[in-house]
């Protein structure tokens, strides 16, 4: 390796997300994978393009703080990331101060943790896996690339809500989410139509969590979620958009305690709520339960209610993009929501759906496309950027491409244990 290489991390809740990048301009990926199950039974899986190198569960239950530590243990057993010169972090919330990468320090994980009560499935895991790789590979640079930044530049009407000024002052207004994946999605459409990227866009991020962004040549407009990860259409356990009169409700008529309400908002509803049976999008599918299949018709029309509004943002449409786990993956889904959609002038191409093809319209109206989402590599753009402008490379690298001196590399001092 004579550039080093970019490690990144996407640490939540129940899974972690990691790959390794060369660090050079294409950002060729070395390695990639997941450890799933968190808090449960973690299953690791791990490949190059051509090698399975890990496809197997760790024995035990283990929290985030556990898994991390035997995954810097496998990364040093495995020597494919020696030379890596920064780990990059995704970052979910970084309220209004933090648009672009941003190299971590203590002051800035101080700012970063009064954020976690917006973003609490998120921000605390988010920053715990920083504070991990801070203390295994302490003379690594650590770079957090923020979830809210792409949609920092909207128009100022779409990000206040009709609250007392000196609440919007202290920052209370929508930041949006779900930023990595739609940067990702906004650089394949400039690929491909060069400056237009879609023209008027709306891209769908279905996954556990849910939001659709609106682009205008992939620029943000608007979006779904707004002052924390619960707003818009509902998600696999988070209720989405409600009358906040349902809040006061809990709270006086019901005595919930605020952790309470918390709770029942971020676990305990959404799909998982609206069937009594899951939030999984696979098993509603499966079932033929009255409520599962209710559930999946709130979904969906609650996901063409917000096409509808974030169409009259943009003014029409010309691209509608289906993203991440259940965009991706449920032509069912998609085929419905479509079918919401045709006085846009989306119609579908029933077959390419099935055959989850790249592009699923039948032509002559709104291009319909399913683009497959990478926000670990938007991670490593966001360092590579933050590298260059730091001069990072030059410092960390000497001439030879080996680690500078004084800086040996921090991936062969770790436990040489691998995970079993």
């Amino acid at each position: 390796m004579t550039a080093g290489g970019i490690l990144t991390l996407n640490a939540g809740s129940s899974s972690l997300k990691f790959a390794v990048y060369d660090a050079t301009p294409d950002l060729p990926l070395k390695l990639s994978g997941q450890i799933s199950g968190l808090n449960g039974l973690p299953r690791m899986r791990a490949s190059t393009e051509s090698v399975v190198l890990a496809d197997e569960p760790w024995a035990g239950p283990a929290d985030l703080d556990a898994v991390l530590e035997r995954l810097f243990d496998w990364l040093a057993a495995q020597r494919q990331a020696d030379g890596v010169i920064a780990v990059g972090h995704r970052i979910v919330h970084g309220g209004l101060e933090f648009r672009e990468p941003r190299t971590m320090d203590e002051d800035v994980l101080a700012k970063l943790e009064d954020l976690s009560s917006l973003a609490p499935l998120h921000q605390p895991f988010n920053l715990r896996g920083v504070r991990m790789a801070m203390r295994r590979v302490p003379n690594t640079l650590q770079v957090g690339v923020f979830d809210t930044a792409f949609h920092a530049d909207q128009p100022e009407a779409a990000r206040l809500y009709g609250l007392p000024r000196d609440l919007i002052d202290e920052g209370v207004l929508a930041y949006g989410f779900h930023g990595l994946s739609y940067d990702y999605i906004a650089s394949v459409l400039r690929q491909r139509d060069g400056k237009r990227a879609g023209g008027r866009a709306i891209v769908l991020h279905l996954g556990s969590g849910v939001s659709l962004c609106a682009m205008n040549q992939g620029r943000s407009v608007a979006t779904t979620m707004g002052f924390s990860a619960l707003d818009g259409p509902p998600m696999s356990t988070r209720s989405g958009s409600i009358d906040p009169g349902v809040i006061l409700y809990l709270l006086q008529a019901k005595g919930m305690s605020p952790a309470a309400v918390s709770d029942l908002l971020y676990q305990r509803s959404g799909l998982l709520g609206l069937s009594g049976l899951s939030g999984d999008m696979v098993a509603l599918l499966a079932s033929q339960a009255a409520h599962a299949r209710q559930a999946l018709e709130v979904y969906v029309y609650r996901i063409a209610r917000e096409i509808g509004s974030l169409a009259a943002a943009l003014g029409g449409l010309d691209t509608l993009v289906f993203t991440a786990g259940v965009g991706e993956n449920a032509p069912a889904i998609r085929e419905r929501i479509v079918a919401f959609s045709g006085w846009l002038g989306a119609t579908l191409d029933h077959e390419a759906n099935l055959a989850g093809a790249g592009r699923i319209d039948s032509g002559g109206g709104v291009e319909i496309l399913v683009v497959p989402t990478d926000e670990q590599l938007v991670i490593a753009r966001g360092v590579y950027e933050r590298l260059g402008s730091r001069g990072e490379r030059e410092e960390a690298f000497s001439s030879t491409g080996e680690p500078a001196a004084g800086r040996p590399s921090p991936w062969r001092a770790g436990r040489p244990a691998a995970p079993r």
